[in-house]
């Protein structure tokens, strides 16, 4: 009797070593399905990224070399900067522009504004700026 529940006991130890085998492959099938598609997913993002990339590469390239007209004083400039400073628009014309004068942007329809040194100007075909003297006193002639 002893036997048999041994034998007994040793059938269902070998039936559950099957069943966890067969769970344990179970198991690393799903995790290598679930790391291959993990995997296909990363690799469409990083395409899809390196494409966007690319293109915004182009982008930045073909609008560094598009030219822009721009005037000072009515005196025309070609730039390639999509962005410029104030302290870069003075440096345009030759002789740069004193801190003796200020420079306006023109608004059509609207207040010219002032440009210091530090601001930032979005650069557009046919923009215009001028010059005026950075202090003027009222009832002095010269």
């Amino acid at each position: 009797m002893a036997d048999e529940l041994s034998r007994e006991v040793d059938r269902e130890l070998e039936e559950l070593k099957r069943r966890q085998a067969k769970e344990l492959e179970e198991f690393e099938r799903q995790r290598r399905e679930r790391l291959e598609k993990f995997e296909a997913g990363e690799q469409e993002a990083l395409q899809a990224f390196e494409k966007r990339e690319v293109s915004e590469v182009q982008a930045f390239v073909e609008e560094a070399r598009r030219e822009l007209m721009i005037k000072i004083d009515r005196h025309e400039f070609t730039v390639h900067k999509p962005h410029m400073t104030g302290a870069e628009l003075r440096d345009l014309p030759k002789p740069p522009i004193g801190t003796d004068r200020d420079l306006f942007e023109v608004v059509p329809g609207g207040s010219d504004k002032l440009i210091s040194a530090e601001e930032i100007v979005k650069m557009r075909d046919g923009l215009r700026f001028f010059t005026a003297p950075a202090r003027i006193n009222p009832g002095v002639s010269r």
